[in-house]
């Protein structure tokens, strides 16, 4: 069954620009489109999210997307928004990125399943490999000018920038590659529409140029907004660089914390763009926000759809589970159920200090252990002081002056957690 793909990305704020007709096109049949995704690392990003979602909806709506992984035109280089050429890699690393790309995208879409809609994953190196420069430019290059090339703002843009190197031929030809990757889905795979960014608005109506000027047919365009934040930084940074879909880059914990960082503005923007949550639902979660915007009950659920997408229930719950160390009452044993990543980013740039392991088995006495092994406090007196205060706690329970640190307080094996106050944090590794 069709359902209208444009109108529900309207409500969600996910269209940018659309070629006329593209809306009817989508309504009368199953359609194919695609989106490119750069395959110069092995993990997307949430950057990526966007165009994932597009794909995600597309299909949800009773058509077939297409995600395309760019070999060729990875290996060239896409000026658009840029102002400097990408590291061009070989075809080993490109192919171990498109496994990894593969395998994520898998979360959103339908790969598997032997219906019609099925997700399909092209490369487009398979078809720009055995493709001469001299055929090339002989059946595809003659076909548009370079009066229409210098006419993309792509080009405009970084011909006119203050990068002294200018553009090189290799990028100029960047909008011609993607151009004929359209026109040879449109030739082999009957699709229809290519979806990107707004910033590929260029590149994309190029492909349907060349699908009217070579194939005497029509393609579709469609395009989403820039996201950005609200208070003007850069969607998708965090203090660390890009917040990557791959666990092994970004756990699960700090993916989870981005979006629960969110602002009461972003949030209400970005549960519409990156939930598959209906606009009923939504509604009313907004709705419930604005009348207790302290409980921030719209962060959490943005996050914990997200999260889950992505990375699934056990990691959520797990990642929960790490956010209530810092901000709600945990217990040693909560603490020794976090594995090593997920702890040192719960404790991000809380002090540490060094102490062998072979002096746990006849125990350390904790003032030692505050004051003269780790540094954590000044003196012996200091540490007195505080234990008799009742402030001092190992592993999140309180401790007296007679305590004796031994193996059984070791989180992962090598960590011990000390804290004065409700604030005030220090590890000791031992090693």
């Amino acid at each position: 069954m069709i359902t209208n793909f444009v109108e529900e990305l309207k409500w969600r704020g996910m269209v940018h620009d659309t070629m006329p007709g593209a809306e009817e096109h989508l309504m009368e049949s199953m359609r194919s489109a695609y989106v490119g995704f750069d395959p110069t690392a092995d993990s997307l990003h949430i950057g990526n999210l966007v165009p994932i979602m597009l794909l995600a909806h597309f299909q949800r709506a009773g058509h077939r997307p297409v995600a395309l992984v760019g070999g060729a035109t990875g290996m060239i280089g896409d000026p658009s928004g840029k102002s400097s050429e990408r590291n061009l890699l070989d075809e080993a690393t490109l192919r171990h990125n498109q496994e990894c790309v593969r395998k994520q995208l898998s979360h959103f879409l339908d790969f598997s399943s032997g219906e019609a809609n099925q997700a399909v994953m092209v490369n487009n190196y398979d078809w720009m490999k055995e493709f001469s420069f001299l055929d090339f430019i002989r059946d595809v290059g003659k076909h548009i000018t370079v009066n229409y090339m210098m006419a993309k703002d792509s080009v405009k843009n970084r011909l006119s920038g203050e990068a002294a190197d200018g553009m090189s031929f290799t990028e100029f030809t960047y909008q011609m590659v993607q151009g004929y990757d359209f026109l040879h889905l449109y030739r082999e795979m009957d699709c229809t529409m290519q979806m990107g960014g707004s910033d590929q608005w260029g590149n994309i109506t190029t492909g349907t140029e060349l699908i009217r000027r070579i194939a005497g047919g029509k393609g579709y365009a469609l395009t989403c907004p820039l996201i950005t934040k609200s208070d003007g930084s850069k969607f998708g940074k965090s203090e660390g660089g890009n917040v990557w879909l791959d666990p092994a880059r970004t756990s699960p914990y700090k993916f989870y914390q981005y979006w629960l960082n969110t602002s009461d503005e972003d949030a209400a923007k970005y549960i519409k763009i990156f939930t598959f949550l209906g606009q009923s639902e939504i509604e009313a979660l907004i709705k419930e926000h604005a009348e207790a915007p302290h409980t921030r009950m719209l962060q959490k659920r943005l996050a914990q759809e997200v999260t889950t997408t992505v990375h699934g229930e056990a990691a959520l719950e797990n990642a929960i589970k790490a956010s209530n160390i810092l901000f709600g009452k945990s217990t040693a044993d909560d603490l020794k159920q976090l594995d090593e990543a997920t702890f040192l980013d719960v404790f991000d740039g809380v002090p540490q200090a060094e102490i062998a392991k072979a002096e746990l088995p006849s125990g350390i006495d904790i003032i030692a252990a505050l004051a003269e092994k780790s540094g954590f406090l000044k003196s012996n007196g200091e540490a007195r002081r505080a234990l008799k205060e009742n402030s001092i706690s190992v592993n999140r329970e309180k401790v007296k002056d007679d305590f004796q640190l031994t193996e059984a307080q070791l989180i992962n094996d090598k960590f011990v957690l000390l804290q004065r106050g409700k604030k005030n944090y220090f590890i000791l590794r031992f090693v």
